[in-house]
């Protein structure tokens, strides 16, 4: 056994342990984790400069208070998404609502399978629990697509704990080989785009407004989308009170041929806005997202036949 796999192991083990911990106990651990993020000064730069460049309406004293949530949001996120390695189906449901799932059924029960477009917000990784809230369709695959940590061990725990309540997390680049073969084997399915990333410059072809920002944004989830002519669903989730998430799921198409290029993106992020303007501090603002620029992008690159290449040096 290599030394990854035996630190993966007791990495596992010590978290599982943690895990077991009740809700209650697992929040006055993040209320510690909360004090040492705030003096470590954690990402604060970027945190800061998000906030105050995405509501530049709100004042100094709005910004701090977004901030100092968010900070408290983030170390809550962290245990519950731990708590994931051993809590049991029955008492996440109790912290979980999910609406709009008959819809999902719907879709299923004509063959149509389904995709959920989310952003970093709220605690995502509760999706991968969607199979509990299924009536009939209880065989269907329901996951999520994920992008592949740099450090194996962290990347290893984290599909644990994402995979704990029978989701699947597929790597993106693998997605479309897997959905074909679903397709069939006419198994129905859903499974969430986190599409809200920063893509590199060679993956940028189109700029959005988002939160006050020409932001740079992913087109290949709905590229997907459309060839595989799913029904799409945003996924909106709200947090009534400390550790307790209500899921909905609001239709955008089931019909994707019928919208022009690039119209399921563009819903996608003005119904994210709409989200994150609600209750701002279920944002992940660490994300430094806007490091990217249109200017320094039109300087640097051009896109010749649907590719993005770099500009010659004259």
């Amino acid at each position: 056994m290599n030394m990854k796999k035996v630190i993966y192991k007791i990495t596992y083990a010590l978290l599982y342990m943690v895990s077991l911990l009740p809700y209650r106990v697992l929040y006055v651990l993040s209320d510690f984790f909360y004090l040492i993020v705030r003096l470590s000064g954690y990402r604060r730069r970027v945190v800061r400069h998000n906030i105050e460049t995405s509501f530049p309406e709100k004042s100094t004293q709005e910004h701090r208070q977004i901030e100092r949530k968010f900070y408290h949001w983030l170390c809550d996120y962290f245990v519950e998404t731990l708590k994931l390695l051993s809590v049991s189906r029955e008492t996440l449901l109790k912290h979980i609502e999910f609406h709009g799932t008959e819809q999902l059924e719907e879709c299923f029960d004509r063959g149509q399978t389904c995709a959920a477009i989310l952003g970093h917000y709220g605690n995502w990784e509760l999706l991968s629990a969607i199979g509990l809230a299924m009536k009939r369709h209880t065989d269907a695959v329901m996951g999520l697509i994920y992008h592949p940590l740099r450090n194996d061990v962290f990347d290893w725990l984290f599909l644990d704990m994402r995979q704990s309540m029978g989701g699947v997390c597929i790597p993106k680049k693998e997605i479309l080989r897997y959905l074909v073969a679903y397709k069939r084997e006419n198994r129905m399915n859903l499974f969430g785009y986190i599409s809200d990333q920063a893509p590199k410059w060679e993956n940028i072809h189109l700029w959005l407004p988002f939160l006050n920002h020409d932001t740079p944004v992913f087109t290949g989830a709905e590229r997907i989308m459309r060839k595989m002519q799913n029904a799409v669903f945003y996924v909106d989730m709200e947090r009534p009170r400390r550790g307790y998430y209500v899921v909905r799921f609001q239709l955008i198409t089931d019909n994707p041929s019928s919208m022009e290029e690039h119209e399921i993106t563009r819903k996608f992020f003005q119904m994210l806005e709409e989200s994150v303007r609600r209750e701002p501090y279920c944002y992940l603002w660490s994300h430094d997202r806007w490091h990217r620029t249109h200017e320094e992008f039109d300087r640097r690159f051009k896109v010749v036949n649907g590719k993005v290449i770099k500009r010659t040096e004259s």
